[in-house]
């Protein structure tokens, strides 16, 4: 039986190389027949016409290739003119050069708006961290205000939020509620920042005043006690309204910090450099062990630091002279390059720190700002620290130098440089 297509059989096959020829040469050039589509021709050589509709198809003549037929394949234009893209109808058009103003423009205002976003958002994060809990407008009969800014900075012994093994740790005690463990007031204005100190055992007066809760009126009756009573009597407003009361002084905001914050904000810095006076200190009551000469405290050695008054030989006296070096240090190591610029360090420091602080409903990031600039400032020798001018003590307490504290308050009201000193 003949497998093979019409018009072929084994004589056409030949020898042949490949397709399983048994032949040891390749064959050579083979001539295809002609072969037609559609109906045969009619005879006498003419050429049928093609069905309707249907275009005649080209065909092989002689082996030579199409007839009348120019597939184009073998003009060497593959793509456009022989002269390539450009050159009389090219599929491709060069690319432009790149447009480096408009690219930079562009850029600019990327790294602008994301810069300018970003500082939005940080700004309502930690404004919305603030805790605005003290209302001075229930300070009654208040001195007229002066020139520049007055802050109150009040450091609490608060232990909120503190476990056990916290104040174990912390050496705070358990004792509950909070008191006043240092006050401070912070002039700032055109000639330099004034850091002063009030001892918490200065011997004052508490003036009429409105309770903070109970909106009830409580006359004064003269009744003199130590500063830190006040706070304990009826917190912050009290506070503000005995200082203001007994100096003169218009406080226009408050700032408080409890032990557990105040520590949280000296290890997000990574710790402040301190200088410990020759002879060293040791207090086991503030858990305050060190060696004289410059080191890093941490958060927990901070404590104890600001704390001790029992290993100093002036008392109350040397720990404001103490709490008024650290905190500017503290400032001052807030406030550089290395923790400003690093946001790994500078969120957790501003989260650290805002969410421990206790302002008043005035107080804004700028006025915070403003404060922790000015304390830099007094550590960097461009302003004043003193303790409150004390003329001697009375059953215990600290009495005020009346004359030098009047002289101190109308140099603060007239933003005038501090020539009075304290000890």
């Amino acid at each position: 039986m003949n497998d093979w297509p019409q018009g072929w059989s084994d004589d056409n096959r030949g020898t042949r190389y490949g397709r399983g020829s048994s032949g040891a040469q390749p064959e050579g050039a083979r001539v295809m027949r002609q072969v037609r589509r559609g109906p045969a021709a009619p005879p006498g050589g003419g050429q049928a016409a093609p069905p309707y509709g249907v275009p005649q198809q080209p065909s092989y003549v002689d082996g030579q290739g199409y007839d009348a037929y120019d597939s184009g394949y073998n003009t060497g234009q593959v793509y456009g003119s022989p002269g390539g893209p450009g050159d009389g109808g090219g599929m491709y058009e060069p690319r432009p050069a790149p447009n480096w103003r408009r690219r930079i423009k562009v850029t600019s205002i990327t790294v602008v708006t994301v810069l300018v976003v970003t500082l939005v958002g940080t700004y309502f994060w930690a404004d919305s961290k603030l805790n605005r809990d003290v209302d001075l407008s229930k300070v009654i009969d208040r001195p007229e205000k002066g020139e520049g800014t007055n802050y109150l900075i009040v450091g609490s012994d608060s232990r909120e939020g503190m476990s056990a093994e916290d104040r174990k740790r912390l050496h705070t005690g358990s004792s509950e509620g909070k008191r006043t463990d240092s006050m401070m007031i912070l002039h700032t204005g055109d000639n330099g920042p004034t850091l002063i100190s009030l001892p918490r055992d200065s011997d004052v007066e508490i003036p009429t005043f409105v309770g903070s809760e109970s909106g009830k009126t409580y006359q004064g009756t003269g009744r003199h006690v130590k500063l830190n009573a006040a706070y304990a009597e009826d917190g912050p407003e009290l506070l503000v309204r005995t200082v203001e009361a007994n100096t003169g002084l218009y406080i226009d905001h408050y700032v408080e910090i409890g032990f557990a914050g105040f520590a949280n904000i000296v290890d997000a810095v990574g710790g402040v450099e301190i200088e410990i006076p020759k002879g060293g200190m040791k207090d086991t009551k503030s858990g305050a062990d060190f060696e004289a000469g410059k080191q890093t405290l941490n958060g927990e050695q901070a404590l104890a630091f600001v704390r001790t008054r029992y290993a100093l030989a002036g008392s109350d006296l040397d720990r404001t002279k103490n709490q008024q070096k650290f905190l500017s240090a503290l400032a001052n190591q807030v406030a550089t390059p290395g923790t400003v610029l690093n946001p790994f360090k500078l969120y957790p420091t501003m989260g650290a720190g805002l969410d421990s602080l206790i302002v008043d409903k005035d107080m804004g990031l700028f006025d915070l700002a403003d404060m922790f600039w000015a304390m830099k400032g007094v550590s960097g020798g461009d302003g004043t620290s003193m303790n409150m001018p004390i003329s001697g003590s009375s059953g215990g307490n600290l009495v005020w130098d009346e004359a030098k504290v009047k002289t101190l308050v109308e140099q603060l009201n007239n933003d005038e440089k501090v020539t009075v000193s304290g000890d």
